[in-house]
């Protein structure tokens, strides 16, 4: 879409130096009508199609008469690459390949706001729900519990401070160990 707004531009451009500044408000409307009958079918598709991360799933629904969608399940997730070019890098957005176990194998999610963060994000959720599957937070090994959010960290998919916050709020749940104190010889 913007690829196309650029090119039309240019062309509007170099018709208006050639043709003259009398055509101008024709060459613009144009470009203009030519823009949108080549990009509408890209707008439609980018406005009619909706990417929701739950704490269970990866959801993806487009259309707007006919619909369809795909469900990933985050505990089938290998991998999430994301890819941005020179102008979705300005403009804020990229795709994102999740790579899965499953019958589809690939899933390519298109025009993803912020797509590092989206990134960053299903590997958290994934790693929350791998958490809750090996039996819960509060009764899995601290120690284990620790090294997981300190390889999220290296990683790169946790900043130093969510690795702060989650590592007080998880040390903060341990129970404080008891010390005995030992009588002394010293009176009270």
């Amino acid at each position: 879409v913007v690829g196309w707004a650029l090119v039309l531009g240019a062309l509007a451009v170099v018709l208006n130096g050639v043709l003259g500044a009398e055509y101008t408000p024709i060459i613009g409307a144009a470009a203009g009508v030519l823009w949108l009958l080549l990009s509408i079918r890209r707008l439609f598709r980018w406005y009619f199609t909706t990417y929701v991360l739950t704490t269970e799933r990866i959801i993806v629904r487009h259309g707007w008469l006919a619909r369809s969608g795909t469900e990933i399940p985050l505990e089938n997730i290998n991998n999430v690459l994301f890819n941005q070019r020179v102008i979705e890098r300005m403009l804020g957005y990229g795709d994102v390949l999740i790579e899965s176990a499953g019958q589809q194998g690939q899933s390519q999610l298109e025009n993803i706001p912020r797509p590092e963060e989206f990134q960053a994000e299903v590997y958290h959720a994934r790693e929350e729900r791998s958490l809750h599957f090996s039996g819960g937070g509060g009764q899995r090994d601290v120690v284990a519990q620790l090294e997981s959010l300190a390889d999220l960290r290296e990683r790169g998919h946790l900043t130093d401070a969510e690795f702060q916050a989650k590592k007080r709020r998880l040390l903060g749940d341990v129970e404080p160990v008891e010390h005995w104190d030992e009588p002394s010889d010293e009176p009270s």
